[in-house]
């Protein structure tokens, strides 16, 4: 007969177990890179900070790099997620542009513009987070396809959710060429508010 530690947990457990992992290692990274800066640490150094060893941070991630582009794909989830909870009397439009400011709102100012900082001061971050954006989009996407999933529809909601990256990611170049001045969700909303008077423009 099997002892009962041979038995391996429910799906439902390790799931929940592999994502705690994955946030502990995520801030952990986080934290150690602010204090130390992203050169400064080792992924070794991030394993111990996590509590687990160097084997099992490459189960999760590749590279450090890894962990500030995660942080990158996540916000398009979150953007998703919102989508899916907005009242159904909105348009796809201003879905996700309640979305966007929502979510960009629920950081604190100085972790953005921490966060910010890392990812800018990294090349080799900076050379594949073009592939993050293409993610946020697709997540975004898909939320909107639910939402609407009249086929028609489909051209006119991936430019939307197009758009709603683009004007995150202009909304992030000018936080931080402002070095933080303004929060980073007053400068969305005024990218949105830009793109709205523009579509209703003459």
């Amino acid at each position: 007969m099997a002892d009962a530690s041979d038995v391996p947990p429910p799906t439902g457990v390790r799931e929940r177990k592999r994502r705690e992992t994955l946030r502990r290692i995520t801030d952990a990274g986080v934290r150690l890179f602010i204090e130390k800066g992203f050169d400064g640490t080792t992924v070794d150094e991030v394993a111990v900070a996590a509590g687990i060893s160097r084997r099992t941070f490459f189960h999760y991630f590749d590279s450090k790099d890894d962990i500030l582009l995660s942080l990158q794909s996540d916000i398009g989830e979150l953007f998703a997620a919102e989508v899916r909870r907005a009242p159904t009397a909105d348009t796809p439009f201003e879905v996700v542009r309640d979305a966007a400011l929502t979510v960009c709102a629920s950081f604190p100012h100085d972790d953005m513009l921490a966060l910010d900082r890392l990812m800018r001061g990294s090349a080799s971050v900076q050379a594949r987070k073009q592939a993050s954006y293409r993610q946020q989009e697709e997540a975004l996407f898909s939320a909107l396809r639910e939402r609407w999933p009249e086929p028609e529809r489909e051209t006119r909601l991936r430019v939307v959710a197009m758009v709603a990256v683009g004007a995150t990611r202009l909304a992030s170049e000018t936080f931080s060429r402002e070095n933080g001045t303004r929060p980073f969700d007053a400068i969305l909303r005024d990218a949105f508010d830009g793109l709205a008077a523009e579509f209703t423009a003459g």
